[in-house]
């Protein structure tokens, strides 16, 4: 199958709208399956809703060689063009002095060539030397393009094109105007999963403005023309195969507030023999299950909703007073406190307002806080119900969590910040509500535990 990688020369270059559009228009050519670097929700959500194929990530920190082309293996299955999407610039990544978390490692990691995007805003020749720099300092990664943003005019696009292809000797397959109502139309879009404008048709205009505005100055077919052949292997993917037959229930809370999952998670689960039910914490009913899993999002957003749905708060309350598993990431931590406070001024609130929520932990959320995204490392203790077990996820939040000061604790951090510390993973009986974020491919023997604890209780 052909497959491109749309990596950047740095934060806000505009890779995002691009790959947006990009997607867009192969997937009226092609079957398209995306994939995101790094561990972010946002632009996968948004992939995911123009191609109508779950897109998937990829890390380098988080995942292993292996693991990294099982997911894109089993990612591509009945696709015939896989689109990344990279992270920040291409080398960016945990660290100074290696490519491990970076999109330059999943390039290397695929042998995928890259479509480099050079915001040209007041540059010109100087563009050929931010290219030329990136093919010198990696030269096992093939730059094989070079998409122009925020250009001026003609001039400005002749001297930039004709410098790049004359010193790097690498097309310039397109050369995008700065347009104020592309980035108007972005901002609009905004930091907003895909599932709060899906309905609306809203989001497909969006999508469609960005398209008209981007697809008349990019050449679709030279670009398809430089894609490389990439082998797929759909039959090597033994993390996903089925290890058990269906014979246990896990609800997964899944809706406007509470929908950050990395999509694999919904073929592993299957695969370990759990039947996947979801249910809407906002204005849905409470479903009877083995098992629970109440992932992020934004329970900030809607409050008013989550307070006012008793029925699924006083559920997952009594569901975790009787032992049923319960495994809650950062707005499903936030969820199970006693209640998430919004301060003054967040939101235009004129004074501190308080929201009760399902009590499961004593405490309580404050919002906003410090900004945290970063990295995580730990180790898991045996009484969690995820088991023990050593891991590497992701964090990111703008709140915090203060819980009572005899809380007990299932995970050690030695990289990251916890809810308390270098402590993370609230436990009490058998729930666990964590900041940390899994990936489920590289965490799948946690996820197998915490299904193997949901089937003790079937």
């Amino acid at each position: 199958m052909k497959g491109l990688l749309i990596g950047g020369d740095r934060s806000g270059c505009g890779k995002t709208s691009i790959t947006l559009a990009i997607a867009s228009l192969l997937s009226r050519k092609f079957t398209v399956q995306t994939f995101k670097t790094g561990m972010d929700y946002i632009d996968p959500s948004y992939l995911t809703g123009v191609t109508r194929r779950p897109c998937r990530n990829l890390d380098s920190f988080v995942m292993s060689p292996g693991e990294i082309r099982q997911i894109f293996s089993h990612g591509c299955k009945e696709a015939d063009f896989a689109l990344i999407e990279g992270v920040r610039g291409l080398f960016e990544g945990a660290e100074a002095l290696s490519d491990i978390g970076s999109t330059a490692s999943i390039a290397r990691a695929l042998n995928v060539p890259v479509i480099l995007v050079i915001s040209a805003r007041s540059i010109t020749r100087s563009a050929a030397a931010i290219v030329r720099g990136f093919q010198v300092f990696a030269p096992d990664i093939k730059i094989g393009g070079v998409l122009l943003n925020n250009v001026m005019g003609p001039k400005h696009a002749k001297k930039a094109i004709t410098a790049i292809e004359h010193y790097c000797e690498v097309p310039v397959l397109g050369a995008i105007p700065r347009m104020e109502a592309m980035e108007l139309t972005m901002r609009h879009l905004g930091l907003v999963p895909f599932i709060e404008r899906q309905g609306s048709g809203e989001f497909e205009r969006r999508i469609k403005a960005v398209t008209g505005l981007i697809g008349d100055h990019v050449a679709l077919d030279r670009l398809v023309s430089i894609s490389g052949d990439i082998s797929v292997d759909v039959n090597q993917n033994q993390v996903f195969s089925p290890e058990h037959e269906p014979d246990v229930t896990i609800a997964v809370a899944h809706d406007e507030a509470f929908n950050f999952y990395y999509s694999d998670l919904f073929d592993i689960l299957p695969s370990l023999g759990a039947h996947v039910v979801k249910f809407s914490p906002v204005h849905g009913t409470f479903p009877k299950a083995d098992g629970y899993i109440i992932g992020g999002g934004y329970p900030e957003l809607f409050l008013k909703e989550l307070e006012s749905n008793a029925r699924v708060r006083e559920g997952i309350l009594e569901e975790s007073r009787n032992n049923v598993p319960v495994y809650a990431e950062c707005g499903g931590l936030m969820y199970l406190t006693d209640s998430i406070v919004l301060k003054e001024g967040w939101e235009n609130h004129p004074s501190d307002r308080e929201y009760t929520m399902a009590g499961v932990f004593t405490g309580k959320t404050v919002m906003p806080a410090g900004r945290v995204v970063s990295y995580v490392e730990g180790v898991s203790s045996p009484a969690s119900p995820v088991g023990a077990g050593v891991f590497r996820g992701h964090e990111f939040h703008y709140s915090e969590v203060v819980l009572d000061r005899n809380t007990r604790y299932a995970y050690n951090l030695s990289r990251g910040t916890g809810i308390e510390g270098t402590l993370d993973g609230a436990l009490i009986d058998q729930t666990l509500g964590s900041y940390t974020h899994l990936h489920p491919v590289p965490s799948i023997g946690m996820i197998r535990h915490f299904v193997n604890k949901c089937r003790q209780r079937g």
